[in-house]
């Protein structure tokens, strides 16, 4: 079994996070993004892109949402995002948040 370190990878990011996919795995079906957002940090983007579809989990704190979707992101929540839609992810709260974001290729997505 093979594992991979995201936290430290997403805590020494420019953007705080890190995306575990092909230069890692190997493989384009699937990716994973380890993400953290600073107290009071804003404006974090959400889009999947062309083709692509994506899973956003809320793992610690809680999120607004803004954009395509609005409203709070609770803690153990989840929603679906998928295209060219986006959304904004914002972190009211005092301690660091952090969100996995599971991704793949829609059926029109592959390469």
């Amino acid at each position: 079994m093979k594992t991979f370190e995201l936290k430290n990878k997403a805590q020494k990011s420019e953007n705080g996070e890190h995306i575990l996919g092909f230069e890692e795995t190997g493989s384009h079906a699937c990716y994973m993004i380890y993400g953290i957002l600073k107290p009071e940090e804003k404006d974090r983007l959400i889009k999947s892109g062309s083709g692509h579809e994506e899973m956003v989990i809320a793992v610690k704190g809680d999120f607004q949402i803004t954009g395509h979707y609005s409203g709070i992101l609770k803690e153990g929540s989840a929603f679906h995002i998928s295209g060219e839609h986006e959304c904004f992810l914002e972190n009211k709260g005092a301690a660091d948040a952090i969100y996995i974001i599971a991704g793949g290729h829609s059926e029109s997505g592959h390469h």
